[in-house]
């Protein structure tokens, strides 16, 4: 599937530095960025949208994934041999933003000589400034069963790609919601199952208005994560401070952490060593894995991308670093025994401050398969609702394709049997809904969505709401009619009744001929 849409040109463009089409823009604030914010500071405009509903599970990079997120922004050869090993070794799809239009057979092209399987390329229209995808791209998380991206402030005046998360959201049909930090997605990592985050003292200075429990407060009520802030690297060593650059869980029960056999002692060392040791403390497996600081270059094989089974290590070709190429590759191996380990070069880039973590971004498989997955976020609350009162209905879905409709129904009898809200509806996570003249202390709401393939999947609220409906005698199915309905109600719920039978209609807890004789008399 390929998505185009009109190329989008920031407001203002030409009030903050200029970004030339293709150009090597490295990850850290350039000079002329680094004037412009101390004049125009950059701050929050997000957070205008509440945190998930449902249940939240962060996606974690080790986690199966559908596609790796990619920019086509310089670098081209190390974007086209990463797309390559994703498309094949790494059995997901290569999604690639362009905004120009030679830019797809030009990928294509580069992809195909390095081997790849150009029908999982798929291309994104949309203008951006930089590579650097993985600071300004989708955060992921699961709300139920449901994909959703966390988005945030991109911390470097580069409004193109503080721009992008809304419109991929929209393209792919995935929910949105704003973190109210600014940050550089770089400076995060997790631990998925024991819902762990980390990042670098870094985001405390770039949200200065903002305590350290708020900052954390914030991800645990966006991404359900408890977070982890460490101290940074000084900017001599890394200039961005990105705690990628320095550490990457490789599963569950193993994080990758740099080492430092040439700069034993150094403030870096002592970070690295220290939160190597927390971990291990806590019961983790650590893996070391060496890195070198040469010349104002950061040099390091943490930074590294797992795609499913595989797993891009950098390589270099300074004489300083290279020796520790072979090293490296033999630590992902313990690390992730049951992977493919494959180096990448990745000389050109190392000294823009980043290597290929901070260059794509993971979309996590769809947990649903072929079927749409919904989750429910309405109706979850125990609310008591009058006939005939106006009640938003909201939804999520999720598809390895996309949804074409979804169709409402709701219960009163706890699900076990079911009427029509409405059919064959858009697929736009609101409907307004007219409470009927009905009673219940059960209802539930049920969506049922079907993607173009004919393929559905659905969800029900997941606690009751009560109706306090005008009582109707005789009315044994709760629609607000007495007629030959009620008859088959109460000879199919015929015998003992539990609390609210809607075909007891004596309250004697026995469906029996009195309630049949109510029907009749009421008729």
């Amino acid at each position: 599937m390929i998505f185009i849409a009109t190329l989008y040109v920031a407001a203002s463009a030409s009030a903050v530095p200029s970004y030339p089409e293709g150009a090597d823009v490295p990850r850290n604030l350039t000079k002329d960025e680094a004037r412009y914010i101390q004049k125009n500071p950059i701050t929050i405009p997000r957070g205008i949208t509440a945190p998930p509903i449902g249940p939240v599970q962060c996606a974690a990079e080790y986690d199966p994934t559908s596609g790796i997120l990619l920019a086509w922004e310089g670098f081209s050869s190390i974007v086209a041999e990463m797309a390559a090993k994703i498309t094949t070794v790494g059995n997901a799809d290569a999604i690639i933003v362009i905004d120009q239009s030679g830019e797809q057979s030009q990928a294509l092209s580069q992809i195909a000589s390095y081997g790849g399987d150009t029908n999982r390329v798929k291309f994104i229209y949309r203008t951006i400034d930089t590579i650097w995808i993985r600071d300004y791209g989708p955060r992921y998380i699961y709300e139920g069963d449901c994909r959703a991206i966390v988005d945030h402030t991109y911390n470097r005046p580069r409004p193109n790609d503080n721009a992008l998360n809304s419109f991929v959201a929209s393209s792919l049909g995935h929910a949105l919601y704003e973190l109210p930090l600014v940050h550089g997605g770089g400076n995060f990592h997790l631990n998925g199952s024991d819902a762990k985050g980390y990042s670098t003292e870094l985001i405390e200075n770039e949200n200065s208005g903002l305590s350290s429990a708020a900052i954390r407060g914030y991800w645990q009520d966006y991404q359900n994560l408890n977070v982890t802030i460490t101290d940074a690297f000084p900017t001599s060593v890394d200039s961005t401070q990105h705690i990628d650059m320095w550490m990457c869980w490789a599963s569950d029960t193993t994080c990758v952490i740099s080492d430092w056999p040439y700069n034993s002692g150094s403030t870096q060392d002592q970070i690295c060593d220290s939160v190597a040791a927390t971990l291990q403390l806590q019961g983790y497996n650590v893996v070391r894995i060496p890195a070198r600081s040469i010349s104002w270059t950061h040099y390091t094989y943490a930074n590294s991308v797992i795609c499913n089974d595989l797993v891009l290590v950098p390589s270099y070709t300074n004489s300083s670093a290279s020796v520790h190429n072979a090293e490296a590759i033999a630590a992902w191996q313990q690390a992730c025994p049951a992977k493919t380990i494959i180096s990448i070069p990745c000389q050109s880039i190392v000294t823009s401050a980043g290597v290929m973590h901070c260059i794509c971004m993971h979309i996590p498989a769809h947990r649903g398969g072929v079927n749409p997955t919904v989750y429910v976020q309405t109706q979850n609350d125990g609310a008591t609702y009058d006939p005939y009162q106006s009640v938003p209905i909201s939804w999520i879905t999720d598809d390895d394709a996309s949804v074409s409709s979804v169709s409402i129904d709701f219960s009163i009898d706890g699900g076990a049997s079911w009427q029509s809200v409405v059919q064959e509806t858009a697929d736009d996570g609101h409907y307004i809904w007219e409470i009927p003249d009905m009673s219940t202390i059960s209802g539930v709401i049920r969506i049922i969505a079907v993607d173009f393939d004919e393929n559905q999947g659905e969800d029900e609220s997941d606690t009751y709401f009560v109706i306090n409906g005008t009582s109707v005698t005789g009315d044994a199915n709760g629609d607000g009619l007495v007629n030959v309905l009620d008859i088959l109600a109460v000879v199919d719920a015929w015998g003992p009744c539990e609390s609210n039978c809607q075909a007891d209609l004596d309250g004697d807890l026995q469906v029996n001929v009195v309630d049949l004789l109510l029907v009749i008399a009421s008729w």
